[in-house]
């Protein structure tokens, strides 16, 4: 068997700490081309990354692992329900006078991969087709009059070109094993492994004939829960990917370089917490007697001495955490990962006449409804030798009024993010600097979104709306320059003026999402009266206000030390609390990222 690498290529020290700037993400994707190959159709791959030339290097060293022959088909994300599945051959069946039957995508893939381009923007019910098909390893056809059964087992590569938050639906991507993040300014001879098809080949006769030991099972498992990787498959997952790096590397028992490699594969770009801090080390007195010294060199099952001195647990959770994306290190840290699923888009909405094609419906052409010519034919095709009998003569096709399908649209609304500011006390000017920071940074990724931001703010007696929803970015510097702080704070008008502010957002069709950054201590009334269990009452009543609206809120506490009356007034909106003492610009867009906003 010829000599392979080392994974250790990829293992970082734990002395060194999880520098994730010093993640060589470039040779992490060199092994998942790699262990992909090996086993499509027991791994899969979600690579996030714009398309470029570092994301077509890493396909095609995929393909260039691939036996001769092996079937690749790239699935459109607007592929239809006949062209994935299977169903009607349209045009043979309008020839031939009788339905015929065409095999999809997928049964198409069978044995081979499927590259699926865009998949953000999934829709829901295709990606449970598709992981219907990726548990069985088989397509169920039942549509068009046809049933039938076709083997349909494949490996997937999706790509994700979201931005932020935006990701695939949880229900497939809980079916992909690897999850990479590429940077699309990585160089594409950085992607290229020197491993040839004879290598894959050799592991994949190997691949059976590996096992691992429970204590590699109880690291990987152990390193998913503290990571916040709460999926049992994925955890199995962890485990193939593990045996398929060893079988890689020519062994028959998985090691604990293999289970590194598996976890920041697997695990460091699905994490939704940071491990928790070590326990403090035990007494002198109370330690353990320290383990007789092995031999110098590689032990008996193969695994390097240096990697036996710490528990396994420990040095397979470092890895991964090592691995972990830096702007997914940043999100954890301000309290959590950012939400998957819509992105930042708003409420979807379905509509007539424009917006993105998802299928057809039974229906006239009217009111402006477009007729949807392919499913109109395709319903009609079953029954042409029927009608032909019945009227002979006239149009060689014969289409009735119930087989017309008019096109289904859908659109998202854009969002409006409204701060509102706590322009109040002593403090008042720094708040109000990080409040325009934000609202400059946010703008920018707002213009490509073609979303708005709004500006609210209270102090005194009441509340004033300093910036109405816009996009411009010389109108908001504008209209928050200069603003004088200080006074009182109406916390219950500010956030009344928010709540009346969302439903006008609303009405416009835009989705609104309140931002508040306040320490929560309010102590002018509703009806302009100091006091503060006045003042504090009504701001719980103007808080529920929005809960009840069922606008999405965060509250960000600016308070020195997180404040008891802030977390109060966060519960009562119904709002994400982050307590971000000395904020800055940069944590306040951070933290408003990370909870799906702007």
């Amino acid at each position: 068997m010829p000599a392979r690498r080392c994974v250790s290529t990829v293992r970082w020290p734990s002395s060194s700490g999880p520098d994730v700037d010093e993640a060589p993400a470039a040779a992490l994707a060199s092994w998942a081309a790699a262990l992909f190959a090996v086993d499509p159709a027991g791994t899969g791959v979600w690579l996030r990354g714009a398309a470029g030339p570092a994301r077509d290097a890493w396909l095609k060293t995929v393909t260039s692992l691939l036996p001769v022959g092996t079937p690749l088909r790239r699935l459109p994300v607007s592929v239809d329900d006949t062209r994935l599945l299977g169903g009607l051959d349209l045009g043979a069946t309008l020839r031939s006078g009788r339905p015929v039957a065409q095999p999809g995508l997928l049964a198409e893939a069978h044995g081979g991969i499927v590259v699926l381009t865009m998949a953000e923007r999934i829709e829901r019910a295709t990606a449970a087709r598709l992981a219907a098909v990726l548990d069985s390893g088989e397509v169920i056809m039942q549509r068009d009059g046809f049933s039938r059964t076709q083997p349909a087992r494949l490996g997937m590569v999706a790509f994700d070109e979201g931005i932020d938050d935006e990701q695939p639906p949880a229900t497939l991507l809980d079916r992909l094993a690897i999850a990479l993040r590429l940077d699309e300014r990585a160089a594409a001879d950085e992607i290229a492994t020197d491993w040839t098809m004879q290598d894959i080949a050799a592991a994949r006769a190997l691949l059976p004939e590996v096992q691992a030991d429970d204590d590699i099972v109880h690291a990987l498992c152990a390193a998913a829960l503290q990571l916040g990787v709460v999926s049992l498959r994925l955890a199995r997952f962890a485990l193939r990917v593990a045996q398929v790096a060893a079988a890689l590397a020519g062994r028959t028992r998985v090691v604990a370089e293999d289970a590194q490699l598996a976890a920041q594969l697997v695990f460091a770009a699905r994490a939704t917490r940071l491990p928790a801090a070590e326990e403090p080390e035990q007494a002198e007195d109370e330690q353990t007697p320290d383990p007789p010294p092995e031999p110098p060199g590689e032990s008996n099952d193969g695994e390097p001495q240096e990697l036996r001195d710490e528990p396994l647990d420990d040095v397979v959770l470092e890895a991964a955490r090592a691995a972990i994306p830096a702007g997914l290190l940043a999100a954890l840290a301000l309290g959590g990962a950012p939400r998957g699923g819509a992105g930042r888009a708003g409420a979807v909405m379905q509509h007539q006449l424009r917006g993105r094609p998802i299928g057809a419906r039974r229906g006239e052409p009217r009111g402006g409804a477009r007729l949807d010519l392919l499913s109109t034919l395709r319903t009609a095709a079953p029954w042409q030798m029927l009608r032909t009998r019945e009227s002979p003569g006239g149009p060689r096709v014969k289409v009735r009024r119930e087989d017309f399908h008019v096109k289904r649209f859908k659109q998202h609304g854009r969002t409006c993010t409204v701060f509102v500011v706590d322009a109040s006390g002593s403090a008042a000017l720094h708040r109000l600097a990080e409040a325009k920071g934000a609202v400059e940074l946010l703008l920018a990724e707002c213009y490509v979104r073609r979303d708005s931001v709004a500006v609210l703010a209270f102090r005194g007696a009441g509340a004033e709306l300093l910036l109405p929803p816009t996009r411009s970015l010389v109108r908001a510097k504008r209209s928050l320059a200069g603003l004088p702080g200080g006074g009182g704070t109406p916390l219950a008008a500010g956030l009344l003026g928010a709540a009346d502010l969302a439903d006008t957002i609303r009405r416009h069709g835009e989705t609104p999402l309140v931002v508040v950054l306040t320490d929560g201590r309010a102590n002018i009334g509703l009806d302009g009266n100091p006091g503060r269990e006045r003042a504090h009452q009504d701001a719980l009543q103007s808080a529920r206000r929005l809960r009840d609206g069922a606008v999405h809120a965060v509250l960000l506490d600016t308070a020195p030390q997180s404040q008891p009356l802030a977390r109060d007034i966060a519960a009562a909106m119904g709002a994400r609390y982050l307590a971000l003492p000395h904020a800055g610009a940069a944590s306040v867009a951070q933290a408003v990222r990370v909870s799906g906003g702007a």
